[in-house]
């Protein structure tokens, strides 16, 4: 072979430096003869790949082993469908041996027992609902139903009722027109609730914000009015009647005009300066004082500033006119004149409403109402500090011993304590035919305070525990003889028993440098607050076992901190 054919390509095939493990050249074929070092050698059984994946889990059966056929699919049930493992011979072994008792609701005791003794209920246990409103054969508008609930809500807690009363009141809303299954749900700015048909179909659920509150005792009267006659089988009122009648109460003006409820803040601070011996020109200088921080409250509402800062600027002319008569040498005593301007500021509605909210379980709403109680507390104290440091800076020599009582002048303390509950009740924009009530009802609690404290040498504590919860007995009374709210005849009566004199004189510790007597003093305020709020609580429970309430047994407390 010459070297020209040495060096002639070999076009056929292609050598590999890897070659056959047999040492000899693979033959050529159709595909090419090119191998691998994982190649499968010749002579070794490898099965064939089949039609599905080789791939295999460790959870995959092994073969061989038997396992029983998957049972036949069911169809798919309800939650509320009878189990499969029921037997109706054992029925009879889940009724208790008395029988299930069927509760009955007396149609001769208010609306407000009635809905909460329903409230307080399992939804399992709530009696069928009857229909005390004509509607069409269609049945009630459900979602004109709801929003009707909601505006009435939205008005009982903007006025401050109670969260548990706005939720009585909104249930028996949606009770009148038949709706069953009814959830109302009240927090401090948020009203919700919810409806549901049937057991199978959805739920229809509605809310409301309650963004401005306004104490109108008028208003909130006359909205209870329209929820007695919507629980009234005898009082049938459309839908239409029901949102005309609330289109009216929202319209109607407060019963009293302006210069009439800054004349009720003087009164009010006037007759706080007599209770705590105060003389006619230390009345007139509370009144005056009282009346300017009222003005200048309501030009910072005017331009747009917060409550917080209102409170701020009204507790300054009191303070100012203090200080102003002790720079001035009077012969009168000052501290007394701050003592009654701040009577007129002290925000005891809101404190009320926040411990009987707590005391009812509805405890979101109880924190938001004593934290805005505490936000109001703040701006009075550093308005009214402000002016105490500035005035010990000039030299006012303010004594909190010369505002304390000497003698207990009775007869005057009573007519100051009378004239401070109508102050009040002016203020609260009540109804004039409960303002005779709750100035007398204010006159008794007085009376009732004096006689312990100063006669029986009680503590003032106990003293005025006992004088708040003889407020909330009469109140709830009053109440429920005349079907309204107990509010109107509570709120104005406590205000008397208000801690104004603690107040201040813990403010003058801290302006003095006396930390420790002053946090003595608001120490002992904030537990006569609390007093105030658990005593008329507590009489308004007490007066309720002596009625009558809406079912056959005794009415059920909420048991939501007992762990079952």
């Amino acid at each position: 072979m010459t070297d020209a054919e040495d060096r002639k390509p070999q076009s056929d095939e292609v050598r590999s430096a890897f070659v056959h493990p047999s040492g000899l050249m693979a033959p050529a074929d159709s595909e090419s003869s090119t191998t691998s070092e994982f190649a499968v050698p010749d002579g070794l059984a490898v099965p064939k790949p089949g039609t599905e994946s080789e791939t295999t889990s460790e959870f995959a059966l092994p073969d061989g082993l038997d396992v029983a056929p998957p049972p036949a699919h069911e169809p798919e049930g309800s939650a509320f469908s009878t189990p499969r493992t029921y037997s109706a011979r054992q029925a009879a072994a889940f009724t208790p041996p008395t029988g299930v008792p069927l509760v009955r609701l007396t149609k001769d005791v208010p609306w407000q027992d009635r809905m909460r003794t329903m409230l307080r209920m399992p939804v399992t246990e709530r009696p069928a609902p009857e229909p005390v409103q004509r509607h069409d054969e269609s049945g009630p508008a459900v979602p004109r139903v709801l929003d009707l609930s909601l505006r009435i809500g939205e008005l009982l807690l903007a006025g401050g009722e109670g969260a548990e009363d706005v939720e009585a009141a909104m249930f028996a809303v949606c009770r009148a027109y038949g709706l069953d299954r009814c959830e109302p749900n009240v927090t401090f700015t948020l009203l919700a609730v919810s409806y549901q048909p049937s057991l199978v179909d959805d739920p229809v659920t509605a809310s409301r914000t309650v963004r401005r509150r306004s104490p109108d005792y008028t208003r909130l009267a006359a909205v209870y009015q329209l929820v007695d006659d919507l629980s009234d089988d005898e009082t049938h009122v459309s839908l239409e009647e029901a949102y005309r009648r609330l289109a009216e109460i929202r319209r109607n003006r407060h019963p009293y005009p302006g210069w009439a409820l800054t004349a009720a803040s003087g009164l009010l601070a006037g007759s706080a300066s007599v209770l705590v011996g105060g003389g006619l020109l230390v009345f007139v200088a509370a009144a005056v004082g009282a009346m300017l921080g009222d003005r200048l409250a309501w030009l910072c509402a005017g331009r747009g500033l917060p409550e917080f800062y209102q409170f701020t600027v009204a507790a300054t002319p009191p303070a100012a006119i203090g200080v102003a008569l002790t720079l001035a040498h009077a012969d009168v005593k000052a501290s007394a004149v701050i003592t009654g301007g701040l009577f007129a500021l002290l925000p005891g509605r809101a404190l009320v409403a926040g411990v009987q909210d707590g005391l009812t379980g509805f405890y979101i709403t109880a924190s938001a109402r004593l934290l805005e109680v505490l936000y109001f507390f703040v701006g009075i104290v550093i308005g009214v500090l402000t002016v105490l440091y500035f005035g010990v800076q000039l030299g006012a020599n303010l004594v909190p011993d010369a505002a304390l009582v000497g003698d207990p002048q009775p007869v005057l303390q009573i007519a100051a304590s009378l004239g401070l509950s109508l102050a009040f009740a002016v203020l609260l924009q009540q109804e004039r035919s409960t303002v005779l009530v709750v100035t007398l009802n204010g006159g008794v609690a007085w009376v009732v305070y004096g006689a312990m404290h100063y006669t029986g040498d009680i503590s003032p504590v106990a003293s005025t525990a006992v004088a708040a919860g003889v407020v909330g007995l009469f109140g709830q009374l009053l109440a429920r003889y005349r079907f309204a709210s107990a509010l109107p005849y509570t709120t104005a009566a406590i205000g008397p028993l208000l801690p104004g004199s603690a107040t201040y004189f813990g403010l003058l510790g801290i302006a003095q440098n006396e930390v420790d007597s002053g946090l003595t003093s608001l120490t002992k305020a904030v537990a006569l607050a609390m007093a105030i709020a658990i005593g008329v609580n507590l009489g308004s429970e007490i007066s309720r076992l002596f009625l009558r309430i809406g079912s056959a047994e005794k009415r059920r407390a909420a048991k939501r901190t007992r762990g079952f």
